[in-house]
């Protein structure tokens, strides 16, 4: 083959050799090729930190597939992602195909259309080595304090425990806000309302003598809601204003991350999933006169569109909505972001043409959603701000006329942009922007009859635990980590289990994740500063703009963290948490206590300096040693427990595990995922038994019927199958996702090995 182009992933090489005909050959890699050995440091600080890579063991087939298409004369294209991370595969796989003699071309694209590919294929550059160097010195620094710290932590905490940079700093963003929230004291408030009859209308105590109301208690509620019975009530002024409302920015990573989880209820990494797909054109079906991808490049935090884009949605707006609702010039919007790099474009669909409702039937119902959110968003960017009439009735009462009561309303006089769409909010109680609230018509000077008056008791709220979405906010706010590295950091701090996820989709820090950041908030304050992390983003910029060395950044931060580790191994004491009396077990009389040991949170009933040994068990995830009740803590001391016997006399036993709850009998487990294991009785646990044994075998996930192909859940997992053959589906793919062509190519390749 002539020509060979390399990208990431098979769908875009699927979608992209559509456009470039048979000169082209389009591979992909798979993502990065190449990367530091897991079980060393991986570089070395005497040779100027000199990075030891490797082809990864999952990639070595990959390169021997890519090295059968190239010959001496082969032209190779890299086409991997135009940010940091994929100009370092580029030059990862130069090395790994040994391919420098050949003519080597770097192109990059922000859509995939035929339009931007064949404008990347006539203007290609070269490697961007500055670019390479920031994503190295990511890279590296990670290693380093990844590698350095978390034996460390087995030492000093427990075994198995790991530290991240960014991850570390994630986890102490969440932990002091769930000690604030702990040491919140709420403080009583008190609202006075009235309801006023012929016309309805409902007002709020606003001001006494003039100054805005705080009422502390009942007793000073009381003294004012006699006040107000034992005068009038009079509409003394009507206040009018009008105000206009702009439209948010389009897109970023962030923003849409943000509003994909208030809006459609989509995890950080699952947005990121399906925005990928969206980029890749990776649909169910071939959408009539459109090929390629439907969105633009999603790792970005630049605000700016394109003039062809600003030009699209000027036509689209015309013809959906009126040229009333269009504007004059494109609106330009500036990023607010720490860091943010201005050259690309925000995320937005390729051709605003091609409407939502045009896409459905030829997509999922999550990417659907989330190009209807995308779409939706960026027409309103372009479209006429709202007019809002805001009324105020200012109504005077209290005998002596000291009180100011007020009733608000708004009216929309024009829509412009609400009429595509309108900001999501992060708190559940602010009233949406298109809420209309009509005041009743009622002339100045008018005397209102009084229906009721209600006293009505509030205390003030803690601060709300962090979301996915409010911590990405966080993060970019304080200008740490980029784009890339939001939804891999919010998914590694839950697997490793220093965060869950609360059953009202809120971030809560487990007990060992409190300790670890206790430990290195005291002995590492530097790598959980928040200001060390945003000044570390800061310095990868300067690199990426030839400013600065990678290694020089790398000395700078690994003389003194190595000293730091140094000194800690000999001079930091083993963790030991103080223990948390919670109560007395009324069986023994012994105290219980919840603290966390080297295997993680656990209850413990007396105390070991006693004759008869103590007793332990481990406190289940969504339970903390800092809020487990003596009842909950005596409970979990009832497993496992029998809970009687099958039809043989077998003993059936519900437990819970490492994954939950479950039945146990003989030798076979059974999850139990809508049962609770302390109150399941016998019946139902036979019950559950029994559809456990008659679960049908291989179920189809997926069929393509013409064919005679079926996609199929076995015993070890998803597999195809065809007549009377079973064919293995590699791991890179998701077989639910599978298309017709995916599924023939991997048959084909099966049957020729």
């Amino acid at each position: 083959m002539q020509n060979l182009v390399i990208v990431e992933s098979p769908a875009k090489a699927k979608t992209i050799s559509k456009f470039l005909g048979n000169d082209y050959k389009v591979l992909a890699s798979m993502g990065h090729v190449r990367d530091l050995p897991k079980t060393t440091l991986g570089f070395d600080p005497n040779d100027n930190f000199k990075p030891q890579y490797q082809i990864s063991a999952d990639k070595k087939k990959v390169i021997s597939e890519l090295k059968k298409n190239i010959a001496k004369d082969t032209t190779i294209y890299l086409a991997s992602d135009e940010d940091r991370e994929g100009e370092a595969i580029s030059w990862h796989l130069i090395d790994a195909l040994k391919i420098q003699k050949n003519p080597l071309k770097r192109i990059v694209f922000h859509e995939i259309t035929k339009d931007a590919i064949m404008h990347a294929m006539e203007n290609p550059r070269e490697v961007d080595q500055n670019l390479v160097d920031a994503q190295q010195a990511r890279r590296i620094l990670d290693r380093a304090v990844g590698y350095k710290l978390s034996p460390l932590l087995w030492k000093k905490i427990r075994k198995g425990l790991s530290a991240g940079r960014v991850q570390s700093v994630a986890v102490r963003i969440i932990v002091d806000r769930e000690r604030e929230i702990r040491a919140f004291v709420p403080s009583e408030f008190w609202k006075i309302k009235a309801n006023f009859i012929d016309p309805t209308l409902g007002a709020e105590l606003a001001k006494i003598n003039g100054k805005a109301v705080k009422i502390p208690n009942e007793t000073e509620a009381k003294k004012i809601e006699k006040s107000l019975l034992n005068g009038t009530f009079l509409l003394k002024d009507i206040e009018e204003k009008d105000s206009t409302r702009t439209p948010s920015a389009p897109f970023t990573t962030s923003t849409l991350q943000q509003e994909a989880s208030r809006k459609l209820g989509f995890s950080v990494a699952q947005t990121m999933m399906v925005a990928q797909q969206l980029y890749e054109g990776n649909v169910d079906k071939q959408i009539p006169h459109h090929t390629g991808g439907l969105i633009t490049y999603m790792r970005t935090d630049s605000v700016n569109l394109s003039t062809v884009a600003t030009s699209m949605a000027k036509e689209v707006i015309i013809s959906e909505y009126g040229n009333e609702y269009a504007l004059k010039s494109p609106r330009i919007y500036k990023s607010s972001a720490k860091g943010a790099q201005e050259a690309h474009e925000a995320i937005r669909p390729v051709d605003l043409k091609l409407k939502p409702s045009m896409i459905k039937p030829y997509v999922d119902a999550k990417q659907f959603r989330l190009y209807e959110l995308i779409w939706k968003r960026t027409i309103a960017t372009q479209m006429a701000n709202a007019k809002i009439a805001n009324t105020t009735y200012i109504i005077e009462a209290g005998e002596d006329k000291e009180c100011e009561l007020q009733s608000k309303g708004q009216r929309i006089i024009f829509a412009g942009f609400m009429k595509a769409y309108t900001e999501g909010s992060d708190d559940p109680e602010a009233a949406l922007d298109s809420t209309e609230k009509i005041l009743p018509s009622i002339k100045k000077g008018t005397t209102l009859s009084k229906e009721s008056i209600l006293l009505e008791q509030n205390f003030t709220k803690p601060p709300a635990r962090y979301t996915e979405a409010s911590l990405v906010k966080k993060l970019e706010s304080e200008g740490i980590g980029r784009p890339s590295t939001y939804a891999p950091t919010i998914s590694t701090i839950q697997t490793r289990e220093y965060v869950i996820k609360t059953e009202d989709k809120k971030l809560a820090p487990t007990d060992i994740g409190e300790v670890v950041n206790d430990f290195l908030v005291e002995h590492f304050p530097q790598i959980v500063d928040l200001g060390f992390t945003a000044k570390a983003e800061e310095e990868f910029d300067a690199i990426a703009e030839g400013k600065i060395p990678w290694t020089d950044v790398m000395r700078e931060f690994y003389t003194k963290f190595v000293a730091n580790i140094e000194d800690k191994e000999k001079t930091a004491e083993r963790v030991s948490t103080p223990a948390r009396v919670i109560g007395t077990d009324p069986k023994t009389g012994k105290e219980v206590l919840a603290k966390v040991g080297r295997f993680g949170p656990y209850v413990q009933i007396g105390e070991a300096t006693e004759e008869e040994k103590p007793k332990f068990v481990s406190i289940p995830k969504g339970k903390s040693v800092d809020t487990i009740t003596l009842e909950e803590a005596l409970g979990l001391f009832a497993l496992p427990r029998v809970v009687g016997n099958d039809a043989d006399g077998n003993e059936i036993i519900a437990n819970i595990g490492r994954f939950g709850p479950y039945l146990q009998v003989n030798k076979k487990f059974i999850s139990i995922k809508k049962d609770d294991p302390y109150t399941i009785e016998l019946d139902r646990a036979l019950e559950v038994i029994s559809e456990e044994a008659n679960k049908k075998q291989n179920e189809p996930i997926k069929e393509f019927t013409k064919e005679g192909i079926s996609i199929l859940d076995g015993r070890y997992g998803p597999y195809i199958k065809k007549g009377k053959k079973n064919y293995k589906i590699p791991k890179t793919k998701e077989p639910k996702e599978l298309t017709l062509e995916e599924v023939l190519e991997i048959i084909a390749k099966t049957d020729k090995k």
